[in-house]
């Protein structure tokens, strides 16, 4: 378990994480999102002890980060893949990781094979694609059979295969009691509760449905009807908001889909297709953050 109390980091004149408090549960997939500079990495680094809070606290099982005497076999962190030596083949690098807690080569052949670094276990980490740098932060993370797992952008350079291993492992992790936090822009279908940071703040902290459910997205309706054209004045007379996307096809909202077919049954319009179309998790999160993205891009001209 993860609980953090006021936690707060400055910068000077700047507040990268202002007093925010909250707690990461066992037996769960906690996703941690927010926009680029809204203090994510500063809060995972000191809840691992690699930055000193400016004031609050936070504790891991119990206990400040460096008041564990076998950190490694009580939180596995990855918080950036390319703090390796790229000297050092990737098993050298799990043994001398390893080493630290008199965790041997056993352990270290068990979180290669786990990780699918067979092949490569002999090469050198300085050769490594993004990807695979990726695994190997995840192997080191996962070397102490660790009680909680924080990974800070776990499927960053995956390819679509290594994004659902990475899924099915958080979720394998957390169905044995473990405490699993990630931070990652991909939390579909991964996250069970979402705790959401915007300009060091916390601005959302809620299972993942109540988010989806919260009033902050909206639900759609695909219709698929030959009748399109009759059909879209009628809609629109029952204060729908009707799009085409093509000539049978429209996109429909402000009114639920058993309405829509109760109109179309009256009007005799056959309806070939009649999908509700819920927001996902990624649009809900835009809805959220929307108000504290501090980085916007350039629109186009």
């Amino acid at each position: 378990m993860i609980q953090a109390e006021g936690l707060t980091k400055r910068y000077g004149a700047k507040t990268a994480v202002d007093g925010i408090s909250f707690t990461v549960r066992p037996g769960l997939v906690t996703g941690f999102l927010g926009p680029n500079g809204a203090g994510k990495s500063t809060t995972m680094r000191m809840i691992v002890g690699l930055d000193r809070p400016s004031a609050g606290s936070v504790t891991v099982n119990g206990k400040p980060y460096a008041e564990h005497t076998s950190p490694l076999r009580e939180v596995g962190a990855l918080l950036d893949a390319k703090a390796i030596h790229p000297g050092r083949s990737a098993r050298n690098h799990l043994l001398a990781v390893g080493a630290t807690h008199g965790i041997g080569a056993k352990r270290v052949d068990e979180v290669i094979g786990l990780t699918g670094l067979e092949s490569v276990a002999g090469r050198r980490v300085g050769g490594f694609s993004l990807g695979m740098g990726q695994r190997l932060g995840i192997a080191a993370a996962l070397i102490g059979d660790p009680a909680t797992l924080i990974l800070d952008e776990p499927v960053n350079g995956l390819d679509p295969e290594g994004v659902i291993w990475v899924r099915n492992l958080a979720r394998h992790l957390a169905g044995e009691g473990r405490t699993v936090f990630l931070s990652s822009h991909l939390m579909s279908e991964m996250a069970d509760h979402i705790i959401v940071l915007g300009r060091g703040r916390i601005i959302a902290d809620a299972p993942v449905a109540a988010i989806l459910a919260g009033g902050n997205t909206t639900t759609v309706v695909t219709v698929r009807t030959p009748d399109a054209a009759r059909f879209t004045p009628l809609l629109e007379q029952a204060s729908a908001t009707v799009t085409t996307a093509e000539p049978d096809l429209l996109t429909v909202s402000g009114i639920p889909a058993p309405r829509i077919g109760e109109l179309a049954a009256g009007a005799q319009i056959v309806l070939h297709e009649l999908t509700p179309v819920s927001s996902s998790l990624e649009e809900a999160y835009l809805e959220l953050t929307k108000d504290d993205v501090e980085y916007h891009a350039g629109g186009t001209q």
